[in-house]
């Protein structure tokens, strides 16, 4: 769900990701033995900068942190032959290696990493290293940390921070940080590349969507049950019109995704009951004998709860298991901190269980870049997350992520600055980012003015669209009375698919030469002003509005999301049942339609590529490569949605005639079956 703002999980603040990216050096163990912590400079090196939540508005300092406070701290170390193995992934892997191979080739010697946990340990850290020889898990104390890595954590008391254009916000926290970098021997920080949890801010936000329930839809003599869900009959589809909208309907049976396993990355926990309930009583899905296996990372999440996100980890887990009703799941549930995150997508790479790994949750990019400039963050974070996906792609798990709700200003959301922006991590070059469209539907709306007086309008989408609510703006307008830039900004908000161009990744191989991929046409209803310098960096924070604008042409670089799109609107969206939905206020039926969001759409290709892996009898592995030459081809499994104008596109982006890619959908709509034909040839 990437739904009540976007059913992909948005970030108001980033907790600790501080790292510097440095080639690997070999290490002789009994130097770092003679080494201790505490004196800066000389033998010393910084590991990126601060994680300091006092930067953050409004946050008040109250004193130290205790040294018995129990921390997990999360080492990321550099992958050896890194550039060979991102232009193997970007050209596509066929030899597909096991976690053991992996770790030899791309991960840390045994030697650096005894080094590493030896030092650790003479401070009382315990280490936990993961089979890719990657990702190092540590526990210990606040004290421990300190001494080991030469800072000091402080307590600060971070308000509330509300959500921006109705989205979910954060609620107030007390928390701990360090205001300077973290400093490891010049011979062990040679070889880190991160160090993540000095700060146990939990900065994501649920930013589900939902269908306009302020506006009724009238339907006069029509019996359908969805009706008295969500009042409009487009907006309770099953996974089973993912299927049949998508062309995976031949592939599926009973029996569909055996002898697969399907991943979920999520931050909040799941409950339990809502898949079985969901499969058997609202998709009327055999029961096939299937496990959905739990797995806390780093402690877990907590308990199930509504503002802990918990919708977004059923709908998951309903609507990927529901296309593959064969196929195992594993729920890799974490805290809502930087190295609960990044853990999940390292123990789903390091046991390769799944064959494919789906996650909805995220924050945009300009937020990254605010978080670095405040002193909150490191580049390193993304260069973190590339190496669990590069080792995803080299094991041959498929991975997806949503693209995000924001539309093309993805850091409305998040931020609240006006500027185009992207999603991460769907912007990696070795990830699935999955866009997001509106099918064709119509209604007539109703509401009454302060008057008191009767307004209608209708809404017409004669075909499927890059889902941007610009749609809904006049005539949600014309029933209230507002003005339409009053509605386009704060009443529907700038809602759609997330797409556009990274500012951080460079255009990977497999988009290079493309068609459409690096020059665009656009509609710009908001253009961007006000410009000011309060979130660490120089952003816009208003717009100005024009409700008619003209096709405009222009050129972009960087990698471009989202890679392909399906429904994901909430006015044409789903049904979704959860437990949590108890905690909502005012509407707390277990049972909802009109939920919609990218963070549908990356489950359901999650569930899609265990059918097709079942199907050949083989791991795909990442889709990106292939997909790519797959559209290029003379019979390409993919339909662009390529009408330049208002009636199709991103709030800013709008389909390229006469090319194969676009930024508001990227290739396109699948036809799945072909696709399963394509990659099995």
């Amino acid at each position: 769900m990437t739904g009540q703002r976007e059913e992909q999980m948005r970030r108001v603040s980033v907790g600790v990701r501080t790292g510097i990216a440095i080639s690997a050096l070999a290490l002789a163990l009994s130097p770092v033995l003679a080494l201790s912590a505490g004196a800066s400079g000389g033998g010393w090196t910084p590991i990126g900068q601060g994680t300091n939540p006092g930067s953050l508005p409004g946050a008040v300092a109250f004193g130290t942190t205790a040294p018995s406070t129990p921390e997990t701290v999360s080492f990321i170390l550099d992958e050896q032959n890194k550039n060979q193995l991102e232009a193997q992934v970007e050209n596509g892997i066929s030899n597909f290696v096991s976690v053991s191979q992996f770790a030899n080739e791309y991960g840390q010697s045994q030697s650096n990493i005894k080094a590493l946990t030896t030092y650790l340990s003479k401070f009382g850290i315990t280490s936990t290293v993961y089979p890719d020889n990657v990702d190092v898990s540590t526990t210990g104390t606040a004290g421990d940390y300190d001494a080991a890595l030469s800072v000091q954590q402080d307590q600060y008391h971070v308000p509330s921070f509300p959500g921006h254009n109705g989205g979910w916000g954060v609620p107030a926290q007390n928390v701990h940080g360090a205001t300077t970098s973290p400093e490891l021997p010049s011979q062990l920080a040679s070889f880190v590349l991160a160090v993540l949890g000095l700060s146990n801010y939990s900065s994501f936000a649920s930013q589900s969507e939902h269908n306009l329930t302020s506006i009724s839809k009238p339907e006069n003599g029509n019996t359908n049950a969805c009706l008295a869900l969500v009042g409009l009959p487009d907006a309770c589809n099953l996974p089973s019109n993912f299927e049949s909208n998508y062309g995976l309907t031949p592939l599926e049976n009973s029996n569909a995704g055996a002898g697969q396993t399907i991943g979920i990355v999520t931050l909040a926990a799941l409950d339990t009951s809502a898949p079985s309930y969901f499969w058997q009583n609202i998709a009327h899905i055999p029961s096939t004998g299937r496990t959905v296996t739990v797995q806390n990372i780093d402690g877990g999440p907590g308990a199930p709860s509504w503002a802990a996100g918990s919708t977004e980890t059923d709908l998951d887990v309903e609507q990927s298991g529901a296309i593959a009703p064969a196929a195992n799941v594993i729920v890799y549930q974490a805290p809502n901190t930087d190295p609960g995150f990044a853990d999940a997508f390292f123990t789903a790479a390091s046991q390769n269980s799944a064959g494919s790994v789906s996650s909805s949750w995220g924050e945009s990019e300009t937020y990254l870049a605010s978080a670095v400039a405040q002193g909150m963050e490191t580049t390193a974070y993304v260069a973190a997350f590339d190496e669990a996906f590069l080792e995803f792609a080299a094991q041959g798990q498929a991975g997806f992520v949503s693209a995000g709700d924001s539309a093309a200003y993805d850091a409305s959301g998040d931020l609240g600055t006006t500027n185009l922006s992207v999603d991460t991590p769907g912007d990696s070059p070795y990830i699935t980012s999955s866009g997001g469209t509106t099918l064709p539907w119509s209604a007539t709306l109703s509401g009454t003015t302060s008057s008191g007086a009767t307004v209608t309008a209708n809404v017409q989408v004669n075909q499927q669209r890059a889902w941007g609510w610009d749609y809904l703006w006049a005539p949600v307008a014309a029933i209230t009375g507002l003005p339409e830039s009053e509605v386009a900004e704060d009443v529907v908000g700038v809602v759609g698919g997330g797409g556009g161009f990274s500012q951080d990744e460079s255009t990977p191989s497999y988009q290079q030469g493309v068609s459409g991929v690096n020059v665009f046409n656009d509609v710009q209803y908001l253009t961007p002003t006000g410009y000011s310098n309060s979130n660490g960096i120089v952003e816009p924070e208003s717009w100005n509005f024009n409700p008619t604008p003209f096709v405009q042409h222009g050129f972009g670089t960087g990698r471009a999301e989202p890679d392909l799109s399906a429904d994901a609107d909430p006015e044409t969206g789903y049904l979704e049942y959860s437990p949590s939905f108890a905690g909502e206020p005012g509407n707390p039926n277990f049972l909802q339609g009109g939920w919609g969001g990218t963070s549908f759409v990356a489950p359901q290709l999650n569930g899609s590529t265990a059918v097709i892996d079942a199907a050949l009898g083989h791991r795909v592995g990442f889709w990106n490569p292939s997909i790519y030459r797959f559209a290029t081809s003379w019979n390409s499994p993919f339909t662009p949605l390529n009408q330049p104008g208002t009636s199709n596109d991103n709030i800013f982006y709008t389909g390229n005639p006469g090319t194969v890619y676009n930024e508001a959908t990227g290739l396109g709509i699948p036809n799945l079956a072909q696709l399963a034909r394509d990659f099995g040839h």
